[in-house]
């Protein structure tokens, strides 16, 4: 699945209870039903914990035994040479790995307590709390400014009112409000490519998930525009669990909590980031931190 499929698929997840099933007798939560949008609360960050992760792209073997968890609110910043597995482990965590025909996974993606590969666990309601932003900008082409954020708010019923406002607080959530907020009918795709990247946060955030993937947010972006996202991070992990794909170890170092190291499919080490870049405890991290490789 593309991108672009992607984010229509979380966008219409939005329209969907959290907790759905795939069939009426085996429902069981994955999150509360959302009250309606006049009543809703903030909703907390979510413990993301992987165990015994295998992934396969045919007979490929992308991924090997990975257990690894990401706590609420912070940023883990996964890192490794290009081909390591970083992409293809945070694909397994919302369940777009299976989209890819012949690719599997196998072993628990918890959230929280619940097994998002659970056969009685619906797909929908795991990328609805499950949020992703790309390393391309994605923006809907054919949406204005205020229609790519609304589109997911839109499905879940909100009145006029609410809707208003809740695309008010993702795009000043997204730090984008004071940049926009005179042209919101003209089209997302006319943006920067900075803005458009901010427009995409604030599209994932306006619905609401509690863990938000990033995979290579800044890769296309000049240095003003990753500042911009970077700082937005900060804010962002206090209403979500981050977890962010990057090649670039300054920005690891400058906006992570803790570190991942993957090599080869499989998990080097994983500390706190200042301990990763300055201590690390496996020679192959320290090789790789140091420019030796990758």
């Amino acid at each position: 699945m593309t991108g672009d499929g992607f984010a229509a698929s979380q966008t219409a997840a939005a329209a969907g209870e959290h907790g759905l099933s795939r069939s009426p007798q085996t429902r069981r939560p994955l999150v509360a039903q959302a009250p309606s949008a006049s009543a809703r609360p903030t909703k907390a960050a979510r413990r993301v914990r992987l165990e015994g992760l295998d992934a396969y792209y045919g007979d490929n073997h992308a991924l090997r035994g990975l257990d690894l968890e990401f706590e609420p609110n912070k940023v883990t910043a996964i890192i490794g040479p290009s081909g390591c597995g970083k992409s293809t482990m945070i694909r397994c965590i919302n369940r777009m790995h299976e989209e890819i025909p012949g690719a599997r996974a196998e072993g628990k993606v918890c959230l929280d307590q619940v097994d998002v590969y659970d056969p009685s666990v619906n797909v929908v309601a795991v990328r609805r709390a499950i949020g992703m932003v790309f390393q391309k900008p994605n923006p809907f082409p054919t949406m204005s400014i205020f229609d790519n954020v609304a589109s997911g708010i839109r499905l879940s019923g909100a009145s006029r009112a609410d809707l208003r406002d809740r695309v008010e607080r993702a795009l000043r959530g997204a730090g984008l409000w004071d940049e926009v907020k005179d042209r919101l009918a003209e089209p997302g795709i006319g943006l920067s490519g900075g803005q458009q990247q901010r427009l995409c946060i604030a599209r994932t955030m306006a619905v609401d998930p509690e863990v938000l993937l990033m995979d290579e947010p800044c890769s296309a972006l000049d240095p003003i525009a990753t500042l911009k996202v970077e700082e937005l991070l900060a804010d962002l992990k206090q209403r979500v669990t981050v977890v962010l794909v990057t090649h670039n170890m300054q920005q690891a170092a400058r906006v992570a909590d803790s570190t991942a190291f993957l090599l080869d499919g499989e998990l080097v080490e994983v500390g706190a980031t200042d301990e990763m870049f300055t201590q690390p405890k496996d020679s192959r991290t320290e090789d790789y931190v140091t420019g030796k490789f990758g």
